[in-house]
């Protein structure tokens, strides 16, 4: 089986790990996590699985997500010790389980990225939809939604999408300004999480004020019949669809180099941000189901329902803004790494050189981000959100699934090779990791798994194709250094 060595992972990455300082303690890891955990899932998903699955109980599915993302956490952070070359699970699968898995990965990486931004982008179009209408400026409902979604009309009427025009174009523009070469500076990044948090926390703060306690009951609607909708069995579904809420926390795991004691650090960092972040999640749906009966909630923007309901119109012009702001650099940062992705796989020659192209003037791989723009518009367009939410948390749980066998694989073949940050009770912490993770994927419907093995079956159709005919560890025969 093709692997790249894990000795030759991490020589070709100990200059750059002898360069990081070791300046990070628990309380800086836990800062990175929460910035990094809060964002899209909260503001776009949470009245959608309120509304279809869990009812008020979407607070009892925040906790079982957030109990999944604490056992992949730690996990996580072994490998980004042990392989600091880069924080992927694509590099990490590459150096465990080989080529076949890490195109696996690599694909199923595609389809978390570029469904992410899609999602986000559908709620992006909710919140600026619902902004601009507080200054009186109307966008046809039908044109700010899927074909085929059923819309309900102020009056009382009832309509259906046609498309989803808003989400294409904040996708158009981020993508023109990908490839003409803007960047993400710190200081942009501290400020957007300034922002994120708080928006959070104002819309708790004063929404709390304004609850209505006959909204939470009952707390676990009964079943209607079917899983998954309602009673304990959507709790669980609820919790796979909102899991798009923890996305993020796997960036931690990447600061366990820069730890000061980071056996110490990073589990107080993972686990600390997972629980603050679970709380504030938690205590958003409270106040959101509060404000809000849970079978209003099925839109693309139920913070911006939420206080619309408040009725203090300066109040909800500033979420709405908050919110599209963080919506903003998150669709930006989806699009910038979906081709980052594509360009390492490109590099080791499983995709045509076509991804791995740069401009020679704007420095950019703006083919291949043209091309994502495009897709993502399209499925951003055309698509409900539901489905979207569901598609990225299939494939991020998958992803997570083989992170967790990736630490037993190699706590057996590479065990005497040094790891700043250990799992403690390896094989239970991963095997934990994996249980909760298959756990969570039972929860979503049937035909999302089918949408996951299609997918899967298309991208191994491209590698035994494609890929593995034109793999550069294969043709040059010796392990070969990871972009």
């Amino acid at each position: 089986m093709a692997r790249r060595s894990v000795a030759d992972i991490m020589q070709s990455g100990e200059a750059e790990s002898q360069r990081m300082s070791k300046t990070l303690g628990p309380f800086s890891i836990t800062a990175m996590g929460i910035g990094a955990i809060i964002g899209a899932g909260i503001f776009v998903l949470t009245g959608t699985a309120a509304a279809h699955y869990a009812g008020p109980a979407i607070m009892l599915s925040f906790v079982l997500g957030g109990i999944a993302c604490a056992f992949v956490g730690l996990c996580y952070a072994e490998l980004a010790a042990m392989l600091p070359v880069c924080g992927s699970s694509y590099t990490y699968t590459y150096a465990t389980l080989g080529e076949i898995f890490a195109w696996i990965i690599g694909w199923d990486l595609i389809l978390e990225y570029a469904m992410g931004a899609a999602t986000v982008a559908v709620g992006w179009s909710g919140y600026i939809t619902s902004l601009l209408a507080n200054f009186g400026i109307v966008i046809p409902p039908e044109l700010a939604t899927a074909p085929g979604t059923p819309i309900h009309l102020p009056n009382g009427g009832a309509a259906t999408g046609i498309i989803n025009l808003p989400a294409v174009f904040i996708v158009a523009v981020l993508t023109i300004l990908l490839i003409l070469g803007t960047k993400d500076s710190a200081r942009l990044n501290n400020i957007m999480v300034a922002v994120k948090l708080t928006v959070v926390v104002a819309f708790i703060g004063l929404g709390a004020a304004y609850v209505n306690p006959a909204h939470w009951h009952p707390f676990l609607p009964p079943n209607k019949g079917a899983f998954g909708e309602f009673g304990v069995s959507g709790i669980l579904r609820g919790s796979a669809v909102v899991f798009f809420a923890f996305i993020g926390f796997d960036a931690v795991s990447t600061a366990a180099q820069e730890a000061k004691q980071p056996q110490r650090d990073m589990p107080i960092g993972i686990l600390g941000s997972l629980v603050i972040c679970t709380v504030l999640y938690i205590a958003v749906a409270a106040v959101l189901t509060g404000l809000v009966p849970y079978d209003q909630l099925n839109v693309a923007d139920p913070i911006a329902k939420g206080v619309d309901v408040i009725g203090i119109t300066w109040f909800s012009v500033l979420i709405k803004i908050g919110a599209l702001t963080g919506l903003t650099t998150v669709i930006l940062v989806l699009l910038y790494g979906q081709t980052r992705i594509f360009y390492m796989m490109a590099h080791d020659g499983l995709l045509p050189g076509l991804f791995s192209r740069i401009h020679p003037r704007l420095r950019t791989p703006w083919l291949s981000q043209m091309l994502i723009g495009v897709v993502v518009a399209i499925v951003a367009a055309l698509v409900p959100i539901a489905i979207l939410g569901e598609l990225v948390s299939i494939g991020t749980l998958f992803a997570f699934v083989l992170v967790c066998g990736a630490v037993i694989y190699l706590r057996r073949t590479n065990a005497g090779t040094p790891r700043p940050f250990r799992v403690p009770a390896v094989p239970w912490v991963p095997i934990l990791g994996i249980l909760f993770c298959l756990l969570l994927m039972a929860g979503l419907p049937p035909v999302t798994w089918l949408r996951l093995a299609v997918w899967l079956v298309i991208g191994l159709v491209i590698y035994f194709s494609y890929g593995r005919s034109h793999s550069t560890l294969r043709r040059s025969g010796v392990p070969e250094h990871v972009s």
